[in-house]
C-alpha cells in the first residue's frame, strides 16, 4: 500500500485534473485550441480606451483589425460537446436559444393581437410594424456574422436596411406589410431625438487633448459630433426655405429665428435638467435619462406643431450638451441608458428608410445622379478634411487616416433623409414627392455604400497608418501587467 501522504497528493491531483477537464477554457468553448503554452501572457484589454472613453465603432473596428485572434481550429471534443448540448433533453445551446426567441416573439405578436385584434393581423399595421422590426433585428444579426479573415465586421445596420428593402420589394410579402405613414414619421422622428441626445451627450470640451497616441479617436469622437450637428442644423433650415412660400429674405430670417429659438430653448431646458432631478435622490441616471429623452422627443414633435421644424433639432442638441457637461463624469450612466434605448430604435429606423426604397423608384438616371451627386461629395469631404488637419500636428499617415475615416454615413442620413419626403406629402404635391424621393434615395445609397466602404477603410487603413500606444519605461510596463491604465504618450 502506498503511504498515507502520498496517497493524498495522489488524489489531489487527480481532483485537480478532473477540475480541469470538466470546465474548459474560454478558448476550448470558443473551438479554439489555446496557444499560450509557449507565449508570454499579455494584460488583457478593456473596453474603454487609453483615456478612458467607451469604444466607439471606429474604435472597436481598429482594436479588431489591431489584434485579431488566432483562426479558430475545431476540436473534436468541443464539436462533441455541441452536439450533446443540442440534442440533450431538456435542449440547450443553439436550439434552445432559438426555440426561446421564437417563444418570445410569438409571445409579444399574441399578447398585441389579444388588445388590437384585426390591427395586427396580415394587412394590419401593427403587424407591418412588427414584422418589420423582427426582420430588420434578424438583418443586422446576420450581416453581424459575416465573417471575413483580415477584414473587418460589416456594420450591422446594412442588414436592417436591406431587410426593409426586401420587405418592401418582395410582391407578397409588400402586400401583408402595410405601415400607416404617420407611424412610420413617429417612429422615425424618435430615432432622430435618439440620434441628437448622444450626439450632444458625446461632445465634451475637454476634448482634443492627446489620448490614444496623439488623439486621433477622441478628434473624430468629438468632430463626429460637431459634423452631426451641422448637418441637421443646415438641412431643416434649407428644408423649411424649400418649402416656404415668402420671399427669399423672409426665409432666410425665418431659418435664422428658428436656429436662435433652438439654442435659446436647448439652453433653459439644459440647465433644468442639469440640477433637477437633485444629487440626494434615487435612480438618478433614470430619472435624468427620461427627462433628457423625453424632453428631446417633445423638443423634435412639438417644433413641427408649433411651425418652427428647424428648431426641434438643435433644441435637443444643446439640451444633451448643457446637461452633459453640469453631470461632468456622471453621465456616462445616462450615455448606457440612451445607448440601450438607440439599440431599440435602431431596427426601426433603417428598416423604414429601407422599406420607403423601391426598385421602381431607383431609375438609372436617378441612380447615376445621385451616385455622381455622392462621389463629389466625398472627394470635396476628404481633401477638406486633410487640409484641415494639416496644421494639428499629425504626420502624413496620420492626415490621411483622418481623412479616411470621414467616408462613413449612416444614422444622420437615415435620421433625416426621409423629411423632404414626408413634408412633400404634407403639401400634396407629385412633383415635390418626386424631389422628397430623390433626396431619400440619395440617403439609401449613401448608407449602402459607405457605410462599408468606411468599416472596410477604416478596419484595414488603421493597423497600418497609426501607431498603438507603448509605455516608456519598464515601471510603465509593470504597471499594465497589473491593470493600470497607461498614460498618454506625448506628442512627437
Amino acid at each position: 500500500m502506498l503511504p498515507f501522504p502520498r496517497f493524498a497528493t495522489m488524489v489531489k491531483e487527480d481532483m485537480l485534473n478532473w477540475n480541469e477537464d470538466s470546465e474548459p477554457s474560454v478558448c476550448e468553448r470558443n473551438g479554439m485550441i489555446p496557444m499560450h503554452e509557449k507565449s508570454e501572457e499579455r494584460p488583457t484589454g478593456d473596453t474603454k480606451s487609453a483615456d478612458g472613453n467607451i469604444q466607439t465603432e471606429e474604435t472597436a473596428l481598429l482594436n479588431h483589425s489591431a489584434q485579431q485572434p488566432p483562426e479558430p481550429i475545431p476540436g473534436s471534443s468541443t464539436s462533441t460537446r455541441t452536439w450533446r448540448q443540442t440534442f440533450s433533453c431538456p435542449p440547450q445551446g443553439l436550439l434552445a436559444l432559438t426555440v426561446t426567441n421564437v417563444a418570445l416573439v410569438a409571445l409579444v405578436w399574441a399578447v398585441v393581437w389579444s388588445i388590437t385584434g384585426t390591427e395586427c393581423l396580415p394587412g394590419g399595421n401593427l403587424f407591418g410594424i412588427m414584422f418589420l422590426y423582427f426582420f430588420a433585428v434578424i438583418g443586422g444579426k446576420i450581416f453581424g456574422l459575416i465573417k471575413i479573415r483580415t477584414l473587418p465586421p460589416l456594420p450591422a445596420l446594412l442588414g436592417m436596411l436591406l431587410a426593409g428593402f426586401l420587405i418592401r420589394n418582395i410582391p407578397f410579402v409588400s402586400d401583408i406589410v402595410q405601415i400607416n405613414l404617420g407611424w412610420s414619421r413617429a417612429l422615425r422622428n424618435i430615432s432622430l431625438s435618439i440620434i441628437l441626445t448622444r450626439a450632444g451627450l458625446g461632445l465634451d470640451p475637454k476634448a482634443g487633448g492627446y489620448g490614444v497616441e496623439k488623439g486621433v479617436p477622441t478628434l473624430l469622437m468629438a468632430a463626429g459630433s460637431i459634423d452631426d450637428i451641422l448637418a441637421i442644423t443646415g438641412f431643416n433650415t434649407c428644408l423649411g426655405m424649400a418649402f416656404s412660400s415668402g420671399s427669399t429674405l423672409y426665409n432666410v430670417l425665418r431659418g435664422v429665428l428658428e436656429v436662435a429659438v433652438g439654442i435659446a430653448a436647448g439652453g433653459i431646458l439644459g440647465m433644468f435638467v442639469r440640477y433637477f432631478p437633485s444629487h440626494d435622490q434615487t435612480s438618478l441616471s433614470w430619472k435624468r435619462s427620461y427627462l433628457v429623452l423625453g424632453l428631446s422627443m417633445f423638443a423634435v414633435f412639438g417644433s413641427i406643431h408649433f411651425g418652427f421644424p428647424g428648431s426641434g433639432g438643435l433644441c435637443t442638441l444643446v439640451l444633451a450638451f448643457v446637461a452633459g457637461v453640469g453631470w461632468s463624469d456622471e453621465k456616462r450612466e445616462v450615455e448606457k441608458i440612451v445607448a440601450v434605448a438607440w439599440n431599440i430604435f435602431q431596427p426601426f429606423l433603417f428598416g423604414l428608410i429601407g422599406a420607403e426604397v423601391s426598385v421602381t423608384s431607383l431609375r438609372p438616371e436617378t441612380v447615376g445622379l445621385c451616385v455622381a451627386t455622392l462621389s463629389i461629395a466625398l472627394v470635396v469631404r476628404i481633401i477638406a478634411t486633410f487640409l484641415m488637419v494639416c496644421f494639428a500636428g499629425f504626420n502624413f499617415k496620420e492626415k490621411v487616416f483622418v481623412s479616411l475615416a470621414w467616408i462613413p454615413k449612416a444614422t444622420v442620413q437615415a435620421a433625416i433623409g426621409s423629411l423632404a419626403l414626408d413634408t412633400a406629402r404634407s403639401h400634396q404635391d407629385e412633383q415635390l414627392e418626386k424631389y422628397g424621393m430623390d433626396v431619400l434615395t440619395v440617403a439609401f445609397l449613401a448608407i449602402l455604400i459607405t457605410a462599408p466602404a468606411g468599416a472596410l477603410a477604416i478596419g484595414l487603413a488603421g493597423p497600418r497608418l497609426l501607431q498603438k500606444a507603448q509605455t516608456n519605461n519598464k515601471k510603465d510596463e509593470e504597471g499594465a501587467e497589473a491593470g493600470e491604465e497607461a498614460e498618454a504618450c506625448e506628442p512627437s
